[in-house]
């Protein structure tokens, strides 16, 4: 009878060590949860930007990450070089608005197949022929695996004349790099190494 008090004593201080440890583990959680969940908020309230609507009221507008849209902003550049660069109308302040927008996109490559042009009279042509030459990108394949970005584009050229219309195909390649955003360059991408691969006719009709 002499041993049940220690016994006892005993028994109480396992039984108080195991509420102890329960309530720190249960403390522990509760923290860890506390924490991760302010996180989280924390990083969906980032996610939301509002907008002052002409001094009135706010407008909520949601952010995205940029690099999810890379490869939507990348052929919307290559697609935009292209309806520039390869849509001429027989007006020479035309040709050259276009053509310094193209450069604006583009690496030092794209201004000297524009040089050759200029020096083979390309131009002249299309202005003393009353040339309009439109251009429809049908397909662009990226590879943005690795970077710079490879790309192919194809195309088909109406050369449309007085009394014809000519079509071509029109194959190019390119490369792409990052860049910094511009108002002349809102994609933020460089096209280079710029090459035409194909430019054949294919096919013409009278008008």
């Amino acid at each position: 009878m002499e041993f049940k008090p220690l016994m006892n004593i005993e028994s109480s201080f396992k039984l108080i060590r195991l509420f102890a440890i329960v309530f720190v583990c249960s403390c522990t959680v509760v923290t860890v949860y506390s924490v991760w969940s302010s996180y989280s908020y924390a990083e969906a309230q980032r996610q939301k930007i509002y907008v002052l609507d002409q001094g009135k009221s706010l407008i909520l507008a949601l952010s995205q990450d940029l690099s999810q849209n890379r490869p939507v902003e990348a052929k919307d550049h290559i697609m935009r070089f292209h309806e520039l660069f390869f849509t001429l109308s027989p007006d020479k302040n035309a040709i050259e608005y276009n053509i310094n927008r193209a450069l604006a996109l583009s690496d030092k490559s794209v201004f000297t197949i524009y040089k050759d042009l200029v020096e083979s009279g390309y131009f002249n042509r299309i202005i003393s022929g009353n040339v309009t030459q439109r251009i429809w990108v049908d397909s662009i394949s990226c590879n943005f695996n690795s970077y710079p970005y490879e790309a192919m584009v194809y195309a088909r050229q109406h050369i449309i004349r007085e009394t014809t219309v000519t079509e071509r195909n029109l194959v190019t390649s390119c490369r792409l790099r990052n860049t910094s955003r511009s108002d002349n360059n809102p994609n933020g991408f460089i096209l280079e190494n710029f090459i035409i691969k194909e430019n054949e006719d294919k096919s013409t009709w009278d008008r």
